[in-house]
């Protein structure tokens, strides 16, 4: 036991986590699309593979919720052969990436971005299994999903089966909510695999008319990606690579920060997690699996369990592999209204509610960027809702850093004195220039920009000019005091005479 000291706790850990990666896994190969024994393959990688890998020591990868919507929408427009082909490019860009060290700049993406991305997510996610669980065909688009709630309730009032299954996926939820609020002893079993277990009871018990889940075997299943899925790629499919490879990148960056703060173990390494994803993504694309990420509800579920090394990650790929193995069958008894329930309630803890509102009070800017991407990837699709949002960024980033304070000493004779501070770049030249030439037109000017710490070109261009046209009048010259950053003349404060 000295050789392996927290033995006992990772193992105990591990059976939480498999409980926990179960039914996800399975829910969400089905809401992407694909085969159930899919979605399970990619959590046995990521415990198996990824799972021995440096980088973050407790968080857990599997199948994401969070790239749920785009794997559907990419099986749908390119075939399912064509996924293997999508996921191990993403995992090579990732082992590049890694290499490259690039890992930690994926710390500087806004976080809003990343919020508001899955908060899109969640959206189309909820919109999507709410069809779902009714046992209805959603609309392709996240906008068409969401217009369309309302004729599929109408729907669903006329269809005694829809009903049936909407109920069903109603109780899911219901215990999944509830179940927190039981003593901690019946915690120990996950509320998503209680509320699995409860639907499949329930649904024998009363011979409920509802769907369940399609079986057809693990190896059955695995289909690597052949020359024709290659060939078939076209430029078309390079931004769902793309789309793919930084969405699940920040995805698992952004988990392995905040499962960081739930433990006082080693630090995540970022390059070497980036390079641990990648190495699972490219195998996952030659099985022709479902994308992975690391997932923050089977890591926190690994830290709260009392996991202190990664054997607890590895060892709950092994109970996947032996479920998947042993007991397939078992998934055939699962009703689809169950995994509709468990991933509606998941979209919903997507989407950050109690962080909005604080987030407007204190720092408006970052709220818009976070709700503008959620409803750019609603209204458009997920790689241009996240451009739009990372452009966005960019731009408030652009704004704030050229801050620029004016400020005017009139003493009624006299030249009037101007004294401009900050970084003086094109986006805040109207405001500039509404300010100087609000300036007496009768009066001489001296305009002092030593404590600028930035002067553009256009900003330098415009500043001239102005001081041309004031002193065009028969005013005496604007005399400038020109910043510290430029010639050595200027150092010296010397004033120079704009003619």
């Amino acid at each position: 036991m000295t050789k392996f000291p927290y033995l006992r706790q990772d193992f105990t850990a591990s059976l939480v986590v498999f409980l926990v990666a179960l039914p996800l896994c399975v829910g969400v190969a089905v809401a992407s699309g694909v085969p159930a024994e899919l979605g399970l393959i990619t959590g046995i990688v990521g415990g198996l593979v990824t799972g021995f890998l440096p980088g973050s020591s407790l968080q857990v990868s599997g199948p994401a919720a969070g790239l749920t919507v785009l794997v559907f929408e990419a099986v749908d427009t390119y075939g399912l052969p064509a996924l293997g082909v999508i996921v191990l490019a993403a995992g090579l860009l990732q082992l590049i990436m890694g290499a490259l060290k690039l890992g930690r700049w994926f710390r500087a993406i806004s976080v809003s971005v990343v919020e508001g991305m899955l908060a899109g997510i969640g959206l189309v996610l909820i919109a999507g299994q709410l069809y779902a669980t009714a046992g209805l065909k959603a609309p392709a688009s996240g906008i068409d999903k969401i217009l369309g709630l309302p004729g599929a309730a109408a729907d669903a009032l006329g269809s005694t089966k829809a009903l049936t299954s909407l109920a069903l996926g109603a109780a899911t939820i219901a215990v999944m909510v509830l179940w927190k609020k039981l003593p901690k002893q019946a915690q120990a079993v996950p509320g998503a695999l209680a509320a699995v277990i409860l639907a499949i009871a329930a649904t024998a018990a009363f011979n409920l008319p509802v769907d369940t889940v399609k079986v057809q075997g693990l190896l059955d299943s695995i289909q690597p990606p052949g020359l024709d899925a290659f060939g078939s790629v076209g430029v078309g499919i390079i931004g769902t690579i793309i789309a793919f490879t930084l969405i699940a990148s920040a995805e698992s960056l952004f988990s392995a920060a905040a499962v960081d703060r739930l433990h006082d173990g080693p630090r995540t390494q970022y390059d070497k997690e980036l390079m641990a994803q990648g190495a699972g993504n490219t195998l996952c694309g030659v099985l022709g699996a479902l994308p992975m990420t690391a997932v923050i509800v089977r890591s926190s579920a690994n830290v709260s369990a009392g996991a202190k090394t990664k054997a607890s990650r590895v060892m709950h790929g092994v109970w996947l592999l032996l479920f998947a193995a042993l007991l397939p069958a078992t998934l055939a008894l699962i009703p689809l209204p169950a995994l509709g329930g468990i991933l509606v309630h998941a979209g919903f803890k997507l989407i950050p509610f109690r962080k909005i509102v604080p987030l407007w009070r204190e720092h408006r800017g970052e709220a818009v960027i976070l709700v503008v991407t959620a409803v750019s990837i609603v209204a458009v699709n997920m790689f241009e809702g996240v451009l739009i949002g990372l452009a966005l960024s960019v731009v408030k980033t652009a704004w704030e850093a050229s801050h620029i304070k004016l400020e005017v000493i009139d003493k009624g004779a006299g030249p009037i004195q101007a004294y401009l501070s900050g970084n003086a770049t094109f986006l805040r030249l109207p405001k500039i220039l509404d300010n100087l030439e609000g300036l007496p037109q009768d009066r001489p000017v001296e305009l002092d920009l030593s404590g600028l710490h930035h002067l553009d070109h256009a900003c330098r261009t415009a500043l001239e000019n102005w001081a041309e046209r004031h002193s065009a009048s028969g005013t005496e010259p604007v005399k400038v005091t020109e910043p510290e950053l430029e010639s050595e003349q200027s150092k010296e404060g010397e004033k120079v005479t704009v003619a």
